[in-house]
């Protein structure tokens, strides 16, 4: 027979021990041509731009304000 536990645990210790464990919302920042929330440090998937410059075509030029 393996090994037991000495004591019995309680239900809050796996909440205790899976509390790092949760998910987090991604950083979202107002991109600076369209000012649609987008990923940082990713190319704007609305207007295409990078860091004040075009660097994708957009998908659709409906889409823009």
């Amino acid at each position: 027979m393996g090994a037991l536990p000495k004591r019995k645990r309680a239900k809050s210790h796996k909440g205790g021990r899976l509390n790092h464990l949760k998910m987090s919302m991604p950083a979202l920042i107002a991109c600076s041509q369209c000012h649609n929330l987008k990923l940082s440090h990713v190319v704007c998937p609305i207007c295409g731009t990078y860091d004040g410059r075009e660097v994708i075509q957009p998908k659709s030029s409906k889409t823009l304000k």
